[in-house]
């Protein structure tokens, strides 16, 4: 998940002529250099011999999990391995947030993301990059961390948002990105649709009542605990007090949710999936978790441009488009869309508090007299609440 509107953006982010100044927070307290030189140790007591190249960290680094871009140079690397040649292995690390760095989230599960990678891969026919290592000791970086096959492609920039004009999304035309969205729209379907939920169980939140209440319930708690000795928010509040007046009758059949369902976490070959990337959100629970998420997340991007005086992409993941596709793919037409996108914006309302309360706690920002100030999507979640956004 990435703040703007997610912790972990992707590299390759493209800035747009004439957008608004980037304002990046901090997103860690480790030395690249030093990361680096531990991880070549690493790589040593795996396949001896073995040595990082070309390490570099993407200029939109994460803050919910780091990543480290590098080249695996050994004759015996892992499959898909070197090419004829000797080109080495393009590699990506991801390595669970800095605790020094004031996390994003409580806790970094670097196994169940592993995990989830294998479960996806072994069970759908979806580009999921092969996962080559688990460490689970944090002794040799400083945390939990794995190693996976890096796929080449573009990925539609987080920074500045592809909403905005000049970067190849925007460039394209509206037939290209019909494909895409026709394309992504299937990855949520096929995997909704192919893995077993027999073997999703790991994925299962704790609790009790259904997927949909345990899940709403989990991120009660994170809101509880972004919140502590810290100024509670208001809106926030309330919409989860929407939620419970507005409860779905019957929530729907239960399947492994992407959980950060966007086109953000998409590599694209041309305009066609390459790589489904960050499964750390990953989740039982309905279908509309996923749909409402892709929906929503289009559109903060979507209003953001249109509040700095650009048109956008305001055909692009419409959501009458994006629940008719679903439905012809799945024989599911999407149910209840107003609480799940309204709880897409909320849950990405909670990410921003803590962003900004880390922006707090860094001295980048003073404490605010109005915690929801901090939300640069109060007018969306305020208008949602009041049944005047769609």
């Amino acid at each position: 998940m990435r703040p703007g509107p997610g912790p972990d953006a992707e590299p390759g982010a493209d800035r747009a002529p004439d957008a608004p100044a980037d304002p990046r927070p901090r997103t860690t307290t480790r030395d690249p250099a030093e990361l680096t030189r531990r991880l070549s140790a690493w790589l040593a007591t795996r396949l001896p011999g073995a040595r990082a190249t070309g390490a570099t960290v993407p200029a939109s680094n994460g803050m919910s999990s780091e990543t480290l871009l590098f080249d695996l140079d050994h004759p015996a690397a892992p499959p898909p391995g070197p090419a004829p040649g000797g080109v080495p292995t393009s590699c990506a690390l991801r390595l669970a947030a800095d605790p020094a760095a004031y996390t994003i989230f409580p806790r970094y599960d670097m196994p169940r993301q592993y995990r989830t990678m294998q479960l996806v891969a072994d069970h759908t026919d979806l580009p999921v990059p092969h996962a080559f290592w688990l460490e689970e000791d944090p002794a040799h970086l400083g945390a939990p961390f794995f190693v996976m096959a890096r796929a080449a492609g573009r990925v539609p920039p987080d920074v500045m948002p592809y909403t905005y004009e000049g970067n190849w999304l925007h460039d394209a035309s509206e037939a290209e990105r019909d494909r895409l969205e026709a394309a992504s729209v299937s990855v949520l379907a096929r995997l909704h649709d192919q893995v077993p939920l027999h073997a999703a169980q790991f994925l299962a939140t704790p609790g009790t009542g259904d997927p949909l209440r345990r899940h709403v319930d989990a991120q009660h708690a994170y809101y509880t605990w972004v919140v502590d000795g810290l100024p509670r928010s208001p809106l926030i509040e309330r919409g989860f007090a929407w939620l419970a007046d507005h409860w779905p009758d019957d929530p729907g059949d239960t399947v492994l949710t992407w959980g950060d369902a966007r086109i953000g976490n998409i590599v694209y070959d041309g305009f066609e999936p390459a790589a489904i990337l960050d499964w750390e959100m990953a989740a039982l629970g309905p279908r509309e978790l996923d749909l409402g998420w892709m929906i929503y997340l289009h559109r903060f991007f979507q209003d953001l441009t249109r509040s700095g005086g650009q048109h956008g992409l305001p055909e692009l993941l419409r959501r009458d488009r994006v629940e008719d596709r679903y439905a012809a793919l799945t024989g599911h037409p999407p149910r209840a869309m107003e609480f799940h996108t309204l709880y897409a914006a909320l849950r990405h309302a909670i990410v921003m508090l803590r962003v900004a309360y880390r922006q707090v706690h860094f001295g980048e920002v003073p404490v605010p007299a109005d915690p929801d100030g901090l939300i640069l999507h109060r007018d969306t979640l305020e208008a949602m609440l009041a049944g005047r956004y769609w």
